[in-house]
């Protein structure tokens, strides 16, 4: 066991931040924003150490993550082409909805899983790749 890893104050802090991205699917991503404030705040802390893969990990998926939920909306646009047409109306929003929902949803989910990914790593004492 390498004990100056275990006790680094930095290893806490990762920890903490892997939570942080868990958790912000139920705070609007807000946590998330939190999170890679920290990430870009404490990078240079970080530097030459397992930690800094696992800031750079953090920060990929942060902007991935909002990436896809940016994507996930872009449908929505479409609503303001459908014109006075009820019937069109109603079939973009429904699938525009569906598509949203989809997106978001596996977003998620791999949000989640890079987060646990990450812990994983963690917890062995091992980098994250790059």
């Amino acid at each position: 066991m390498n004990y100056s890893i275990d006790r680094d104050p930095n290893r806490t802090l990762t920890l903490i931040l892997y939570v942080l991205y868990i958790v912000a699917i139920f705070s609007a991503g807000i946590l998330a924003i939190v999170a890679l404030f920290i990430n870009y705040l404490k990078r240079n802390e970080v530097r030459g150490s397992i930690f800094e893969s696992h800031f750079t990990w953090q920060i990929r998926s942060f902007w991935w993550y909002l990436i896809w939920n940016i994507i996930a909306f872009v449908p929505f646009l479409f609503l303001f082409f459908t014109g006075d047409n009820v019937n069109a109306f109603a079939g973009v929003a429904f699938a525009a909805t569906l598509f949203c929902v989809a997106v978001v949803g596996l977003s998620w989910v791999w949000i989640v899983y890079r987060a646990i990914k990450g812990i994983i790593k963690l917890n062995d004492n091992q980098p994250m790749y790059h």
